[in-house]
């Protein structure tokens, strides 16, 4: 690892902890084997390319020659799965979950409660350092007091919902304090660490090092991906003989590169941002205004048939309507893999969103739906007035609300002077809490919408995010209403197919009869 790496150096608390728990036995045989395999009339193994010294130079000579020429596929066949601790939420929502080429399982904040002092801790000079410790700790504090001062409210809306578990109050308090730890956690810092499982191909490995510099924190990224390149290395020495150097990207440190334009205003771009919302989470910005045209003719293509063989609408239903097709009241997502609900790769749809850093972290997850996310140090406005996502909980809670809203005012006031004092924007954001807004465009096609907004319309799904997908689906409603009226919750889908129970979720069923509800109807706090 680089001297100006030193972890002893660049932070204070325990540096990120990677560990590799699994992986392809030989990554590096096996990667020649694949490439070799292409040429040759029979299956190579991974055995064939090392068995002795001829083979191995012949291995060496194709390895390094596929590598400069860019065949990477070969690279996609290994993977390794690690396991990461103290890693910050700004690292994982900025680097590691901002692409679809991974796998991650990790901690949720909505389920397990948060401990103090588990946060990055940027190296800064002392009387820095003091002020942010102490901002992190009442921001741990807000956190707890928060989660007390919710509990009556989440009990009352839990209680409308279902008001026959009035009758055992105490049996319902794990699932209250759930809820209301959910909407507690915006106000705990972006710093906060995770723990996950974070498996990747061996090309998204290579492609991480490359990259490791872009970002908001590119000296934590870096570490995490030394950390794992080195954990690699010790398994097979060879898979990163080819290992390119970091490449220093002008976005690599937020404005510090000469190519990178500096904002004049950010707070003017915040304001010209929401005001182009038009008072949505979510807004509509751009579509292919052919979509259920093309849908119906892709359908007809599928099946070899013409426009009076099959009209438009029947195409559509035949490929939307869960009653017509029954990959929609499946769990499994089997919608790639089926000829016909392809079709719905061809509309595609544009929405500019304003998420929390928290929501956002989890609409990352849907990997095929990819946004353009910001920069946080070219966006955050600065200034002492804090600028927040507040979900609704939060709302109906105006003694919880006033406590937040007062302690975020000194977050701020934190941030503002660790900058006047010099303080990196890199390390002084680290205080920035959950509650942050990420603006952003974000795009995909039908086919992953569908999956997106079927999984995020489910009332169990957290909040923000919830209200986001319903904003989408109207608007996409409004201008294909043909498309979009097959746009429903997975209970919903599945009482269109007639496949019970409507709720897949069992014991976690929100109480509510969604499936019976029209679009208009769906509203919720909880």
């Amino acid at each position: 690892m680089r001297a100006d790496l030193d972890p002893n150096s660049t932070f204070r608390s325990d540096p990120p902890r990677v560990r590799l728990v699994a992986a392809f036995a030989a990554p590096f045989d096996n990667a020649v084997a694949t490439a070799r395999t292409c040429y040759t009339s029979r299956v190579v193994t991974p055995e064939d390319v090392a068995k002795d010294e001829d083979a191995r130079a012949l291995r060496d000579r194709i390895a390094r020659s596929t590598y400069e020429a860019g065949h990477h596929t070969t690279l996609q066949h290994a993977h390794f799965q690690f396991t990461l601790e103290n890693v910050s939420r700004q690292a994982l929502w900025s680097f590691l979950h901002a692409h679809p080429f991974y796998n991650s399982e990790q901690v949720s904040q909505r389920y397990v409660a948060v401990k103090p002092g588990l946060v990055t801790l940027p190296e800064m000079p002392a009387p820095a350092a003091a002020r942010f410790d102490a901002c992190v700790a009442r921001m741990h504090a807000t956190y707890a007091e928060l989660t007390a001062l919710l509990l009556p409210v989440a009990a009352e809306c839990f209680f409308q919902v279902f008001p026959a578990r009035r009758k055992s109050p105490d049996a319902w308090q794990g699932a209250l304090k759930k809820k209301a730890q959910e909407v507690a956690r915006y106000a705990l810092p972006v710093a906060t660490h995770a723990h996950l499982y974070h498996t990747v191909s061996g090309l998204t490995l290579h492609r991480y090092h490359r990259l490791c510099l872009t970002g908001d924190v590119p000296a934590e990224t870096r570490l995490i991906v030394e950390a794992m390149v080195a954990e690699v290395n010790r398994h097979d020495p060879l898979f990163f003989r080819e290992i390119e150097a970091v490449l220093d990207t002008p976005l690599g440190v937020a404005g510090r590169a000469s190519e990178t334009p500096r904002p004049r205003d950010p707070a003017a771009f915040v304001r010209a941002f929401d005001a182009a919302l038009d008072g949505r989470t979510s807004r509509l910005v751009d579509w292919k205004v052919n979509a259920e045209r093309t849908v119906a003719d892709s359908v007809r293509e599928v099946l070899g048939l013409l426009p009076d063989e099959l009209d438009d609408d029947a195409a559509i239903a035949r490929v939307l309507d869960p009653a017509k097709n029954p990959l929609f009241a499946e769990s499994l997502n089997l919608n790639t893999l089926d000829k016909l609900t392809r079709a719905l790769h061809h509309p595609h749809y544009t929405f500019r969103k304003k998420l929390s850093h928290s929501a956002d972290s989890q609409d990352q997850r849907h990997r095929m739906t990819p946004g353009t996310r910001p920069l946080l140090a070219a966006t955050f406005a600065g200034g002492r007035e804090p600028d927040l996502v507040l979900p609704a909980l939060l709302k109906a809670a105006p003694e919880a609300l006033e406590l937040f809203e007062a302690r975020m005012r000194e977050v701020w006031g934190v941030i503002e002077d660790l900058r006047s004092d010099g303080v990196s924007d890199e390390a002084a954001l680290y205080l920035l809490p959950n509650a942050y807004p990420i603006r952003f465009e974000e795009s995909g096609d039908l086919l992953y919408q569908h999956h997106k907004w079927t999984t995020r319309l489910c009332y169990n799904a957290q909040e923000e995010i919830w209200n986001a997908t319903r904003d989408e689906v109207e608007q996409v409603r409004a201008v294909h209403p043909r498309l979009g009226r097959h746009l429903l919750p997975p209970c919903g889908l599945r009482a269109a197919a007639g496949r019970k129970p409507y709720c897949p979720e069992g014991p976690r069923f929100c109480g509510v009869p969604v499936w019976k509800l029209s679009p208009e109807d769906w509203h919720r706090v909880i």
